[in-house]
């Protein structure tokens, strides 16, 4: 069995999120590439060693040898070709964040609930052992009772001209940055919290460089994630979860293969754990691949993300910026 994936775009995010962990999949290939233009989508085939290329999605959708796609584009676009895709009866991975905002994400889970195809959400992290150890000590109760939950993902983007500053792709530090530092909140934190309070910072009236929000868990523990593009925040990756007897401490949750950090306090004694340097890419790429071929369950779900995109929808509001639109 084997599994042959189209790309849609000629993203930057590719290579390393799909093309390259597929060559260390036997049961994976990248078999064709779409751009809007067939010289640039020729070109990145040739560059990557891709044997297909395609001048149009839409070619690429109607091609009968994919099994499925990857959606990298931008994220106002996210939702009309995941739908066309699972019209074209492809299986998907698709880029966070899912949709432009929660109702989009409701109305794309619904499709994907009445297909049999897999439309996974690519939170690759969720799928490395760091991740899932962090879920560990949570579920397992080593911390004690939850108290409170931290993420943070900020990284300087200064190139205001980029597609993730623009509000017309849905553009913005929340749906960016922010996304991840979302996510992980709902992981790490076991629910899905409420949004209490929300504080932009903008980069132009509707769209935010930087982001604090302020969450409350159905459980009764507290949170707080903290995104930015543009801060004074430069750079700034972690997740700490506190609970009655200790808390987990974690320096680059998302990429732990370049760098990590995991301390563990529990009743006072401090120890450290390390992880494997595989790519968190190849992790996901495992699990996609596991649920096509195998029926494997997806973490990272069409589901999954509704909880998401709602949480994003709540911060919006609580800044007082509208929500994103698809484009």
């Amino acid at each position: 069995m084997s599994l042959r994936i189209g790309i849609l775009g000629a993203a930057r995010i590719a290579p390393a999120a799909l093309v390259k962990p597929a060559f260390s999949q036997s049961s994976v290939s990248v078999a064709a590439v779409a751009a809007r233009s067939l010289d640039r989508a020729q070109t990145f085939a040739s560059r990557h060693r891709i044997p297909t290329a395609y001048g149009s999605y839409e070619e690429l959708l109607a091609d009968p040898d994919l099994d499925a796609v990857y959606n990298p584009l931008p994220n106002g676009l996210h939702g009309h070709w995941t739908r066309a895709a699972l019209a074209a009866g492809k299986h998907v991975l698709c880029e966070k964040p899912f949709t432009a905002n929660a109702s989009e994400a409701r109305e794309i889970a619904s499709l994907a609930a009445a297909s049999d195809r897999v439309v996974m959400e690519a939170f690759h992290y969720r799928y490395h052992p760091l991740a899932l150890r962090v879920e560990e000590l949570v579920a397992s109760g080593e911390l004690g009772r939850l108290e409170h939950v931290e993420t943070a993902v900020c990284f300087p983007l200064p190139k205001f001209s980029d597609i993730r500053y623009k509000y017309e792709l849905a553009g913005g530090a929340t749906m960016d940055a922010g996304c991840y530092a979302v996510h992980m909140a709902r992981v790490f934190g076991g629910e899905t919290p409420s949004v209490v309070s929300a504080s932009a910072r903008l980069k132009s009236p509707k769209v935010d460089r930087a982001m604090t929000a302020e969450l409350r868990y159905p459980s009764g523990h507290t949170g707080r994630v903290t995104c930015s593009m543009w801060s004074s925040s430069v750079l700034r990756i972690s997740a700490v979860v506190t609970g009655s007897r200790g808390s987990v401490s974690v320096v680059n949750p998302l990429m732990p293969q370049m760098y990590h950090r995991f301390v563990v306090k529990i009743d006072g004694v401090r120890r450290t754990e390390k992880f494997p340097r595989r790519a968190t890419y190849e992790y996901q790429l495992d699990a996609f691949a596991a649920a096509v071929l195998e029926g494997a369950p997806v973490k990272t779900s069409a589901a999954d993300a509704v909880e998401t995109m709602t949480v994003i929808d709540e911060i919006y509001r609580a800044a007082g910026l509208p929500l994103r639109e698809p484009s």
